[in-house]
């Protein structure tokens, strides 16, 4: 929900408002007159009984000589999720370097939420705690009703991503990290669940990592993970979210029919089958296969026979799919830094003038080049549907 200016404390704004006005030397009069309206109303909005519209705020900023995010200035969101993440001592340097950009990121899109008086909605599904007995059970019976929550049944995931973001209101973010961090996932009670994702790693480890921090967030909500190169997988926490992401991604029933169908009239899994079968679900073609594996389709090794006689490389599936626009080898798709939600805040705040573009670049955690490329796609958009419809509140 948005409104038309933040939500604000007017008696500070108000106190801002008339020590602008005295600094540039404008009365009261004047101020009112520049905003067309007489003296008593601007009176009421420096003593903060009257909430100023946005154009107001904009007018008097540009009379008083300062800029409407002066006006509005607010302490930093109050996240922190660095000691949470010093707590586990798993991953050194590169998950402390990791948390602190976590941490940057989610206060850049709560200040801008506050900024533009934007509520966020928060659809959180019940959790469900790890039980005594099998584990990997309970996950696939968790992933299950999961996806009947979600209303997306068996079909495949195609951008978990944007499920966990725009349907679980999951705070999750792509960055460049050290090679070996694949990913971070934390609950705080303000910003809700956030997520960090790797984009140098490919498309399908990084849906492999959201999932795994999913099946986190379902049965460990409030225990920070750190998922690196070498992981253990000891405890039942840690083996409840593997199994989650694979029965999340890959649900069994349709693994099995699609597998059936893939292979119709095949006596031998190929290579062939493998890299349309991974293709169809958006997982690496070793996910795939030690899925087929779990749900003994394959006998138990059937990984390790592709592995050791040449694996299945990459060259092959473009052989296979030939050059599909979703095959991302290097994650090349990831160079967008900015995820499809908090771009939009940060383009609405720059078109309100509550930020200038520096100010856009600093908040992201982005280089000047690409908070202008934003600012001009958010632009260009704009511009070539005139009279875009309004969109009633």
């Amino acid at each position: 929900m948005m409104d038309s200016t933040p939500t604000i404390d007017l008696i500070a704004l108000g106190e801002r408002l008339r020590l602008a006005r005295d600094a540039a030397k404008i009365t009261q009069a004047q101020a009112a007159e520049g905003i067309g309206a007489v003296r008593t109303t601007l009176v009421a909005i420096e003593q903060g009984g009257r909430r100023p519209r946005l154009e107001e705020l904009q007018t008097l900023a540009g009379l008083y000589g300062t800029t409407v995010n002066a006006l509005l200035r607010r302490e930093s969101a109050k996240v922190d999720l660095r000691p949470r993440f010093r707590r586990t001592q798993d991953g050194g340097s590169a998950v402390e370097a990791a948390s602190a950009l976590l941490t940057d990121l989610v206060k850049a899109e709560v200040e801008l939420e506050d900024l533009l008086g934007v509520v966020r909605s928060r659809s959180e599904p019940s959790e469900r705690p790890i039980l005594p007995g099998n584990v990997l059970a309970q996950a696939e019976e968790d992933a299950f009703e999961l996806r009947q929550w979600l209303g997306i049944g068996d079909a495949p995931v195609h951008d978990v991503v944007s499920i966990l973001e725009l349907q679980l209101g999951v705070r999750i973010f792509v960055r460049r990290l050290d090679a070996k961090i694949s990913g971070l996932y934390a609950y705080d009670d303000s910003a809700g669940p956030c997520i960090l994702l790797n984009a140098a790693h490919p498309r399908e480890r990084r849906a492999q990592t959201a999932a795994h921090e999913l099946g986190h967030y379902i049965a460990t909500r409030r225990a920070p993970d750190s998922l690196y190169e070498g992981s253990p997988e000891q405890s039942r926490e840690e083996r409840y979210a593997n199994a989650f992401a694979r029965a999340f991604l890959t649900p069994s029933r349709t693994v099995k029919s699609m597998f059936r169908d893939t292979t119709a009239g095949a006596s031998n899994l190929t290579r062939r089958h493998v890299i349309v079968l991974a293709h169809a679900f958006g997982v690496s073609r070793e996910a795939l296969v030690r899925r087929l594996e779990e749900l003994e389709l394959v006998a138990n090794g059937t990984w390790d026979w592709f592995d050791r006689t040449g694996g299945i490389t990459n060259e092959q599936a473009r052989q296979v799919l030939g050059e599909n626009p979703t095959f991302d080898p290097r994650g090349e798709d990831a160079e967008r830094s900015v995820s499809l939600r908090l771009q939009l805040l940060a383009a609405e705040a720059w078109k309100r003038d509550l930020l200038s573009e520096g100010q856009v670049a600093s908040l992201l955690k982005i280089d000047r080049v690409h908070a202008r490329e934003l600012i001009d796609s958010y632009q260009s958009d704009e511009e070539a549907a005139d009279g875009l419809p309004r969109i009633r509140r």
